[in-house]
């Protein structure tokens, strides 16, 4: 074998293992709220400012130490969080399993920001309380991606990839898409019920899998 062509081999060798040697470490996400600044006034009080209780791992992002009470026909969930910096418009985002206990059953699996024609809910603060009409879904898991990193990898934003976890309870989680910015840490984001399955924690790093040939981005 001549020795460009061993150099060629080689290389793809090397390309192959490092493509199927990708982990992601796993932020799981309990249920929360996202609220744009009018809502916000209304559930907490006028000049009320949102407080800071510690960062997420994305950056400018934080967990308050305000919580809210979401309310429906059939049940309650207290003590919701609220997620910083306020927002262009209220989301809640539920497990399904969390879904199940309010009976609010057709809640739709969607990507975040995008709330038409999903499920409404009553939000109740200590100032007040708000029914939006809809909002509500339980968030498809993905991926933050930098765009370095993407770069390095040949990865794109809305690419679908899955994500292997491992363990007693190792689960391949299929449908994952990435988020690829330069405001954004690595990270994939799971809710509460996906993580449970597969007995993932905070940090644990799981291994992308990639689909060669297949097309990208879902609607």
């Amino acid at each position: 074998m001549k020795e460009a062509e061993l150099i060629k081999v080689i290389a793809q060798v090397v390309k192959k293992y490092v493509i199927d040697s990708i982990y992601v470490p796993a932020g799981v996400s309990n249920r929360h709220i996202h609220i744009e600044k009018e809502d916000f006034e209304i559930l907490f009080g006028k000049g009320h400012e949102l407080s800071k209780l510690k960062d997420l791992k994305q950056p400018g992002e934080f967990a308050a130490h305000e919580t809210v009470t979401l309310i429906s026909e059939k049940g309650s969930i207290s003590k919701v969080r609220v997620l910083g910096p306020l927002r262009k418009q209220t989301q809640v985002e539920l497990s399904l399993s969390d879904s199940f206990l309010l009976g609010v059953n057709k809640i739709p699996v969607r990507e975040s920001g995008n709330i038409k024609d999903s499920e409404g809910i009553i939000v109740q603060g200590p100032a007040g309380e708000i029914e939006i009409k809809q909002g509500a879904i339980a968030a498809h898991r993905h991926i933050h991606m930098p765009q370095d990193f993407a770069d390095i990898y040949g990865f794109k934003d809305k690419e679908i990839v899955s994500v292997k976890s491992e363990g007693i309870r190792s689960v391949t989680f299929n449908n994952v898409m990435l988020r690829v910015s330069n405001n954004y840490a690595l990270e994939i984001h799971l809710d509460l019920d996906e993580a449970n399955a597969a007995l993932v924690k905070n940090g644990d790093l799981l291994k992308i899998v990639r689909h060669e040939g297949e097309a990208n981005g879902y609607e």
